[in-house]
């Protein structure tokens, strides 16, 4: 490398790393990837790799030192978010403060963050233990979410509507969690579509914000996990702009600085939004792949910007350029993958990328979390009726087949 060519450590190693890694190189940026898994498919895409647990912050922390890198990012890989912030705030790096990445990033601390600054929210407790929670439970309004502080991906999560699934639910968080506590609330009955989308700011002000339609398979073994994306929303215009005016005052009250952001907000039946979460790193499921695509605004090349403390050009507000969906593929039963079948017409005129990431003969699983993905399909619509139309029968012209 050259004597002056930055240093960026990306913590993982997962497939939504590699844009990351194309930006990085695309502005001249040496990067180093570390996790334990040296399998992991971005690695081979990165100038140097480290076999580091990623929540291993200490150990980390050292590496950074030894390298003496001028960045560091967890981009779409929530366990290093923490870590990374925490390597920011020892070496004077550029990045968010600590304590309020801290914050977001435990689902207990946000909630009770959200409520003590008059946010919308529901009501939420965070427990260590299955005794603890069942002698508060009388306290919460049915039905309830459980799920773990600090997982992300829909893992360890599940609604439940009776005490007798309380602790089957609490176990299940539990096997999910880092720091083996877990948050109980109630459950908002979302109006229309949730929406899980990412953001940017700059010096804490809110310049690019996007919301989108979040679709589930109800079929799936795991009903929360996401498993399609439509841009642009159909939430109300009332509900973007306060939504967007709460974000714009959080990351005030958190100090945040030039960072992007994975945002999930709802609208309930009660007629109220909501900030479900919000995580200072670029989205799963490629989502500002997708939004590259449906705004030209590139978001990815902005993070890695911000990493190493380059200025960041100028962002436009969100603005799409047409009707634009994501696909998760994704298998009803765990088997053997043989094919993906496309409707021809679909295939000619809409799909505008398969990304599949499995071969004839892997096993695939049933889709329980983002894990169990198989791929992905980037669409694009003539106009919002037939975006809905189609995005409402997804499973009669895409079928995954199994044996």
């Amino acid at each position: 490398m050259a004597n002056n060519q930055k240093k960026i450590l990306m913590l993982g190693g997962l497939r939504y790393l590699i844009p990351v890694i194309q930006a990085a190189h695309e502005l001249g940026y040496y990067v180093i990837t570390c996790d334990y898994l040296p399998h992991n498919v971005a690695h081979k895409y990165a100038d140097e790799y480290h076999n580091i647990s990623i929540t291993d912050k200490n150990a980390v922390l050292e590496l950074a030192k030894e390298l003496k890198i001028n960045g560091i990012m967890s981009f779409a890989v929530d366990p290093g978010v923490l870590t990374a912030a925490y390597v920011c705030d020892k070496l004077g790096l550029p990045g968010n403060p600590y304590t309020s990445v801290q914050i977001l990033q435990n689902k207990a601390l946000f909630r009770s963050f959200l409520e003590k600054n008059g946010f919308n929210t529901p009501k939420s407790r965070g427990y260590n233990s299955i005794e603890e929670a069942l002698s508060d439970i009388e306290s919460f309004q049915w039905p309830i979410i459980v799920k773990p502080v600090d997982s992300a991906g829909s893992k360890g999560v599940s609604r439940i509507d009776k005490t007798t699934d309380l602790e089957k639910a609490i176990t299940y968080a539990l096997k999910n969690s880092f720091s083996h506590r877990f948050i109980v609330e109630e459950f908002i009955e979302q109006q229309g579509y949730s929406s899980d989308s990412d953001a940017f700011s700059i010096n804490g002000e809110l310049k690019f914000i996007s919301f989108s339609d979040q679709y589930f398979d109800n079929k799936a073994t795991n009903p929360y996990t996401p498993s399609a994306y439509s841009w642009p929303s159909s939430m109300l215009d009332r509900n973007r702009e306060f939504l967007s005016s709460e974000i714009q005052r959080l990351l005030q009250l958190l100090h945040m600085n030039t960072s992007i952001y994975n945002i999930e907000t709802r609208v309930g039946t009660d007629g109220k939004a909501y900030i479900m979460e919000v995580s200072p790193r670029g989205g799963g499921n490629r989502l500002s792949e997708m939004l590259r695509y449906a705004t030209e605004t590139d978001l990815i090349k902005n993070a890695v910007r911000a990493a190493v403390g380059e200025i960041i050009p100028p962002i436009a507000p969100c603005v799409y350029n047409g009707y634009w969906s994501e696909i998760i593929l994704h298998a009803d039963r765990t088997g053997i993958f043989k094919d993906i079948q496309i409707e021809q017409n679909m295939k000619e005129n809409h799909i505008i990328e398969t990304d599949l990431w499995v071969q004839p003969g892997d096993l695939i699983h049933s889709f329980n979390g983002a894990n169990d993905a198989i791929g992905t399909l980037v669409v694009s619509f003539n106009n919002e009726q037939q975006q809905h139309k189609m995005m409402s029968c997804i499973n009669s012209w895409v079928k995954i087949i199994t044996e």
